[in-house]
């Protein structure tokens, strides 16, 4: 019988985090370990941390690496470290709520790796009052038969109109087939006005880009050629991968903070655990100052108003 690999204890900041089984293989592509997906994120870990600062966070799981099952995890569970830090969040339609990982530290980062989880998704809001999101998110979601080019054509068109309303966008890989751009907002408003003035973007988007971009509701009446501006993110309790989250695939590929000038060369799935973290060295945080430039959405809610746009129904 093989013999069990001991546990490995590491010094993130002033914490002491114990990994155990830390050569189990996570990402079949190239073989790296759950090990390795820890000192990933100890590389980027100012950006990881400026990502998921303050949020309550849901954890995509894989406890025998990606290839094996994928548990979402809302609650952090019990006997996790006394220094680890929570934000209630409330779902009234299920009378339930859940204490969810708040990381402001890189030890809960570590210690949420040592919990099996490959991805961090976070809401849009943060825990001074989670029911006013501070981030507007515009996910370019490409349908099944739309190729990058189009990803990058519509990335243009969602700048343009940016530069228009003066909001400052940060874009990333999504980690997949499609971009997404944050927008730090002034947390004003609820979810409901935030995801209503996300539709009213979506539809600018489309009317300069019919070609290429739908906000069709029902995915079954979309053409598979097209990109969907998924509004739908911006939704109470709906969330996407941070920057720098590692996936959950055998390539190991991440969210990565790129510059707008990057968009007609990047190739998403060449961002990797075993790739970003020489670029992070190099360049830093490319989303450092998203916390310096943040946006009224009152003349999104007027084109929302001028447009007849309603809020759209529960995506759920």
């Amino acid at each position: 019988m093989a013999q069990k690999t001991p546990a490995v204890e590491l010094e993130v900041g002033h914490r002491t985090v114990r990994i155990s089984n830390p050569d189990r293989v996570y990402f079949p592509a190239r073989g790296e370990t759950k090990l390795d997906l820890v000192n990933y994120y100890l590389s980027v870990g100012d950006g990881i941390v400026n990502a998921l600062r303050e949020r309550p966070c849901m954890l995509h799981r894989f406890p025998s690496g990606v290839a094996g099952e994928k548990v979402h995890q809302k609650r952090v569970p019990h006997g996790a470290p006394p220094w680890l830090e929570t934000v209630r969040v409330d779902f009234p339609r299920y009378g339930r709520h859940a204490y969810e990982l708040c990381v402001t530290e890189l030890a809960h980062v570590a210690w949420a790796v040592q919990m099996s989880t490959v991805e961090f998704h976070p809401w849009n809001s943060r825990r001074a009052d989670t029911e006013k999101p501070d981030e507007w998110r515009i996910d370019l979601d490409p349908m099944p038969d739309c190729g990058f080019d189009r990803v990058r054509r519509v990335a243009h068109v969602a700048h343009e109109i940016l530069d228009e309303l003066g909001a400052v966008g940060w874009p990333k890989t999504s980690g997949g087939r499609g971009l997404h751009v944050y927008v730090r907002i002034e947390p004003r408003w609820g979810f409901a006005d935030v995801r209503r003035a996300a539709l009213a973007f979506a539809r600018e988007v489309e009317r300069r880009a019919p070609d290429d971009v739908t906000t069709t509701w029902w995915r079954k009446d979309r053409d598979p050629r097209m990109l969907f501006v998924d509004y739908n993110q911006n939704a109470r309790d709906h969330t996407i991968a941070s920057a720098y989250s590692v996936r959950g695939n055998p390539e190991g590929t991440v969210s990565t903070p790129i510059r707008w000038d990057e968009i007609d060369d990047v190739e998403p799935g060449d961002c990797t655990i075993a790739t970003v973290p020489a670029r992070f060295a190099e360049l830093g945080d490319l989303h450092a100052g998203i916390d310096d430039a943040v946006f009224s959405l009152d003349p999104l809610l007027e084109w929302a108003d001028r447009d007849g746009v309603e809020e759209p129904p529960d995506p759920d």
